[in-house]
Protein backbone atom coordinates (compact mmCIF):
# COMPACT_ATOMS: atom_id res chain seq x y z
CA UNK A 1 0.00 0.00 0.00
CA UNK A 2 1.29 3.60 -0.80
CA UNK A 3 2.69 5.48 1.67
CA UNK A 4 3.63 8.94 1.86
CA UNK A 5 6.38 11.22 3.29
CA UNK A 6 6.32 15.00 3.37
CA UNK A 7 9.40 16.90 2.42
CA UNK A 8 10.56 20.01 3.52
CA UNK A 9 8.55 22.16 1.29
CA UNK A 10 5.32 20.34 1.78
CA UNK A 11 6.10 18.40 -1.23
CA UNK A 12 4.30 14.53 -0.97
CA UNK A 13 6.89 11.50 -1.55
CA UNK A 14 4.83 8.44 -2.16
CA UNK A 15 6.49 5.14 -1.49
CA UNK A 16 6.24 1.42 -0.42
CA UNK A 17 7.51 -0.24 2.41
CA UNK A 18 8.03 -4.40 2.52
CA UNK A 19 9.92 -6.32 5.14
CA UNK A 20 11.61 -6.46 7.99
CA UNK A 21 14.89 -5.41 9.35
CA UNK A 22 17.70 -2.91 8.39
CA UNK A 23 16.43 0.02 6.38
CA UNK A 24 16.92 0.30 2.64
CA UNK A 25 15.95 3.32 0.09
CA UNK A 26 16.09 2.47 -3.64
CA UNK A 27 17.03 5.28 -5.78
CA UNK A 28 15.57 5.49 -9.31
CA UNK A 29 17.83 6.85 -11.82
CA UNK A 30 16.25 8.23 -15.04
CA UNK A 31 12.74 7.15 -16.38
CA UNK A 32 11.60 4.87 -13.42
CA UNK A 33 9.06 5.32 -10.90
CA UNK A 34 7.02 2.41 -9.53
CA UNK A 35 4.27 2.20 -11.86
CA UNK A 36 6.83 1.94 -14.53
CA UNK A 37 9.83 -0.47 -13.60
CA UNK A 38 8.60 -3.83 -12.27
CA UNK A 39 12.22 -4.94 -12.91
CA UNK A 40 12.76 -2.45 -9.58
CA UNK A 41 9.73 -3.63 -7.81
CA UNK A 42 10.46 -7.18 -7.99
CA UNK A 43 13.72 -6.17 -7.07
CA UNK A 44 12.42 -4.90 -3.73
CA UNK A 45 10.30 -7.79 -3.15
CA UNK A 46 13.19 -9.65 -3.42
CA UNK A 47 15.89 -8.03 -1.40
CA UNK A 48 12.90 -7.88 1.44
CA UNK A 49 12.67 -11.36 1.49
CA UNK A 50 16.45 -11.46 2.31
CA UNK A 51 15.86 -9.70 5.90
CA UNK A 52 15.92 -6.12 4.68
CA UNK A 53 12.84 -2.95 4.98
CA UNK A 54 13.08 -2.01 1.82
CA UNK A 55 11.48 1.46 0.70
CA UNK A 56 10.67 2.22 -2.91
CA UNK A 57 9.74 5.87 -4.13
CA UNK A 58 8.72 7.61 -6.57
CA UNK A 59 10.86 10.71 -7.20
CA UNK A 60 9.35 14.32 -7.20
CA UNK A 61 7.71 14.63 -10.52
CA UNK A 62 7.36 10.72 -10.91
CA UNK A 63 4.07 8.49 -10.77
CA UNK A 64 2.13 9.19 -7.47
CA UNK A 65 4.38 12.14 -6.14
CA UNK A 66 3.60 15.20 -8.71
CA UNK A 67 5.24 18.05 -8.48
CA UNK A 68 5.89 21.39 -10.76
CA UNK A 69 8.95 22.18 -12.67
CA UNK A 70 11.98 23.01 -12.02
CA UNK A 71 12.86 19.83 -9.99
CA UNK A 72 16.04 20.46 -8.37
CA UNK A 73 18.46 17.96 -6.45
CA UNK A 74 18.65 20.33 -3.38
CA UNK A 75 14.52 19.19 -3.52
CA UNK A 76 15.43 15.61 -4.37
CA UNK A 77 17.79 15.09 -1.59
CA UNK A 78 15.06 16.72 0.71
CA UNK A 79 12.91 14.63 0.06
CA UNK A 80 15.56 11.73 0.65
CA UNK A 81 16.00 13.28 3.78
CA UNK A 82 12.18 12.54 4.94
CA UNK A 83 11.98 9.26 3.49
CA UNK A 84 15.16 9.03 5.96
CA UNK A 85 13.33 9.99 8.89
CA UNK A 86 10.44 7.57 8.35
CA UNK A 87 12.84 4.63 7.55
CA UNK A 88 15.02 5.66 10.77
CA UNK A 89 11.70 6.05 13.07
CA UNK A 90 12.62 3.73 15.75
CA UNK A 91 16.03 1.77 16.63
CA UNK A 92 18.06 2.82 13.37
CA UNK A 93 19.83 5.91 12.55
CA UNK A 94 21.36 5.32 9.44
CA UNK A 95 19.73 3.82 5.69
CA UNK A 96 21.82 2.37 3.29
CA UNK A 97 20.77 3.23 -0.49
CA UNK A 98 20.89 1.88 -3.24
CA UNK A 99 21.46 3.96 -6.55
CA UNK A 100 20.76 2.83 -10.03
CA UNK A 101 22.47 4.42 -13.21
CA UNK A 102 21.92 8.49 -12.28
CA UNK A 103 20.37 7.44 -8.92
CA UNK A 104 23.69 6.54 -7.88
CA UNK A 105 24.78 10.03 -8.28
CA UNK A 106 22.21 10.89 -6.48
CA UNK A 107 22.95 8.91 -3.54
CA UNK A 108 26.93 10.03 -3.63
CA UNK A 109 25.28 13.76 -3.41
CA UNK A 110 23.31 12.22 -0.57
CA UNK A 111 26.16 10.95 1.67
CA UNK A 112 28.17 14.00 0.77
CA UNK A 113 25.87 16.31 2.27
CA UNK A 114 25.70 14.39 4.72
CA UNK A 115 22.30 12.64 5.26
CA UNK A 116 22.24 9.55 7.92
CA UNK A 117 23.54 6.92 5.24
CA UNK A 118 25.31 3.60 6.53
CA UNK A 119 26.10 1.79 3.16
CA UNK A 120 26.13 2.70 -0.55
CA UNK A 121 25.58 0.44 -3.52
CA UNK A 122 25.64 2.10 -6.74
CA UNK A 123 24.82 0.75 -10.04
CA UNK A 124 26.35 1.54 -13.35
CA UNK A 125 26.67 5.37 -12.71
CA UNK A 126 27.35 7.01 -15.98
CA UNK A 127 29.99 9.05 -14.69
CA UNK A 128 32.22 11.08 -17.49
CA UNK A 129 35.29 12.47 -17.32
CA UNK A 130 36.70 13.71 -14.08
CA UNK A 131 36.91 17.45 -14.05
CA UNK A 132 35.32 17.41 -17.56
CA UNK A 133 32.95 20.07 -18.58
CA UNK A 134 30.66 18.02 -20.36
CA UNK A 135 28.23 17.03 -17.42
CA UNK A 136 27.67 21.21 -17.35
CA UNK A 137 26.96 21.80 -20.76
CA UNK A 138 24.63 18.50 -21.12
CA UNK A 139 22.64 20.04 -18.01
CA UNK A 140 22.21 23.54 -19.25
CA UNK A 141 20.82 22.40 -22.63
CA UNK A 142 18.61 20.12 -20.61
CA UNK A 143 17.09 23.04 -18.69
CA UNK A 144 16.22 24.79 -21.70
CA UNK A 145 14.46 22.10 -22.92
CA UNK A 146 12.33 21.65 -20.26
CA UNK A 147 11.89 25.83 -19.61
CA UNK A 148 10.35 25.57 -22.90
CA UNK A 149 7.63 22.94 -22.50
CA UNK A 150 8.82 20.30 -25.16
CA UNK A 151 8.47 17.11 -23.53
CA UNK A 152 9.44 15.28 -26.83
CA UNK A 153 12.75 17.44 -27.38
CA UNK A 154 13.34 17.34 -23.60
CA UNK A 155 13.42 12.86 -23.32
CA UNK A 156 15.35 13.01 -27.46
CA UNK A 157 18.04 15.43 -26.00
CA UNK A 158 18.51 13.53 -22.88
CA UNK A 159 19.07 9.99 -24.84
CA UNK A 160 21.01 11.91 -27.31
CA UNK A 161 24.24 10.10 -26.06
CA UNK A 162 22.66 6.63 -25.62
CA UNK A 163 22.72 3.98 -28.54
CA UNK A 164 20.48 4.77 -30.56
CA UNK A 165 18.23 1.87 -31.00
CA UNK A 166 17.14 2.94 -27.26
CA UNK A 167 15.93 6.43 -28.05
CA UNK A 168 13.89 4.42 -31.24
CA UNK A 169 12.76 1.85 -29.41
CA UNK A 170 10.98 4.51 -26.70
CA UNK A 171 9.45 6.40 -29.21
CA UNK A 172 7.76 3.30 -30.21
CA UNK A 173 6.20 2.17 -27.33
CA UNK A 174 3.24 3.46 -25.26
CA UNK A 175 5.34 4.75 -22.64
CA UNK A 176 6.71 7.23 -24.74
CA UNK A 177 3.71 9.93 -23.22
CA UNK A 178 4.86 8.61 -19.58
CA UNK A 179 8.46 9.32 -20.24
CA UNK A 180 8.56 13.18 -21.91
CA UNK A 181 6.03 13.65 -19.03
CA UNK A 182 8.53 12.89 -16.51
CA UNK A 183 11.16 15.38 -18.38
CA UNK A 184 11.55 18.05 -15.76
CA UNK A 185 12.35 15.16 -13.07
CA UNK A 186 15.46 14.60 -14.88
CA UNK A 187 16.98 17.52 -14.17
CA UNK A 188 18.35 16.44 -10.51
CA UNK A 189 19.67 13.42 -12.51
CA UNK A 190 21.70 15.61 -14.55
CA UNK A 191 22.87 17.96 -12.08
CA UNK A 192 24.03 15.18 -9.87
CA UNK A 193 26.39 13.94 -12.59
CA UNK A 194 27.53 17.16 -13.28
CA UNK A 195 27.99 17.40 -9.61
CA UNK A 196 30.58 14.59 -9.82
CA UNK A 197 32.82 16.89 -12.57
CA UNK A 198 32.97 19.91 -9.92
CA UNK A 199 35.89 18.87 -8.41
CA UNK A 200 38.88 16.58 -8.37
CA UNK A 201 36.93 13.23 -6.99
CA UNK A 202 38.89 12.24 -4.29
CA UNK A 203 38.63 15.93 -2.79
CA UNK A 204 34.75 15.98 -3.20
CA UNK A 205 33.83 12.57 -1.90
CA UNK A 206 36.23 12.56 1.06
CA UNK A 207 33.67 12.63 3.51
CA UNK A 208 31.31 9.59 2.13
CA UNK A 209 33.93 6.87 4.07
CA UNK A 210 30.70 4.69 3.95
CA UNK A 211 31.44 1.18 3.06
CA UNK A 212 30.76 1.33 -1.02
CA UNK A 213 29.62 -1.48 -3.34
CA UNK A 214 30.29 -0.38 -7.26
CA UNK A 215 28.47 -2.86 -9.24
CA UNK A 216 28.42 -3.66 -13.20
CA UNK A 217 27.50 -5.76 -15.27
CA UNK A 218 28.86 -8.90 -17.13
CA UNK A 219 27.92 -7.14 -20.67
CA UNK A 220 28.29 -3.25 -20.11
CA UNK A 221 28.28 -0.25 -22.28
CA UNK A 222 31.96 0.73 -22.71
CA UNK A 223 31.75 3.81 -20.67
CA UNK A 224 30.78 2.02 -17.29
CA UNK A 225 34.21 0.23 -16.45
CA UNK A 226 36.19 3.09 -16.14
CA UNK A 227 32.80 4.97 -14.29
CA UNK A 228 33.54 1.95 -12.29
CA UNK A 229 37.06 2.54 -11.32
CA UNK A 230 37.07 6.07 -10.90
CA UNK A 231 34.13 5.18 -8.30
CA UNK A 232 36.80 2.45 -6.46
CA UNK A 233 39.40 4.80 -6.77
CA UNK A 234 38.10 8.33 -5.42
CA UNK A 235 36.26 6.48 -2.91
CA UNK A 236 37.41 5.90 0.44
CA UNK A 237 36.09 2.14 1.35
CA UNK A 238 34.74 1.41 -2.19
CA UNK A 239 34.89 -1.80 -3.49
CA UNK A 240 33.58 -3.14 -7.50
CA UNK A 241 31.24 -6.15 -8.25
CA UNK A 242 29.89 -7.72 -11.12
CA UNK A 243 26.39 -8.98 -11.70
CA UNK A 244 24.26 -10.88 -14.29
CA UNK A 245 22.92 -8.21 -16.79
CA UNK A 246 23.62 -6.64 -20.40
CA UNK A 247 22.59 -3.35 -21.77
CA UNK A 248 22.36 -1.28 -18.40
CA UNK A 249 19.55 -3.93 -17.54
CA UNK A 250 19.90 -5.93 -14.19
CA UNK A 251 18.27 -9.45 -13.34
CA UNK A 252 15.97 -8.63 -9.99
CA UNK A 253 17.03 -11.92 -8.25
CA UNK A 254 20.75 -11.23 -8.85
CA UNK A 255 20.80 -7.92 -7.84
CA UNK A 256 18.70 -8.54 -5.01
CA UNK A 257 21.11 -11.12 -3.58
CA UNK A 258 24.72 -9.02 -4.42
CA UNK A 259 23.34 -6.23 -2.80
CA UNK A 260 21.80 -8.43 0.74
CA UNK A 261 24.71 -10.05 0.65
CA UNK A 262 26.92 -6.70 0.86
CA UNK A 263 24.86 -5.16 3.22
CA UNK A 264 24.88 -8.25 5.66
CA UNK A 265 28.69 -8.34 4.99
Amino acid sequence: MTEFATSADGTRIAYDRQGSGPPVILIDGAMQFRAFDPASVEMAKELARHGFTVFHYDRRGRGESPAEAPITLEQTLDDLRALIAVATEGADDAVALFGSSSGGAIALAAAASGLAVSKLVLWEVPLSAELGTDGAEFLAGLRERIAAGDGDATIEYFMKDMPPEWLAGAKSSPGWPIMTAMGPSLEPDSEALAWTQSAARPALWAGVTQPTLVLVGEQTLDLMGPAADSLVASLPHAIRGTVPAADHAWEPKSMALAIAGFLVG
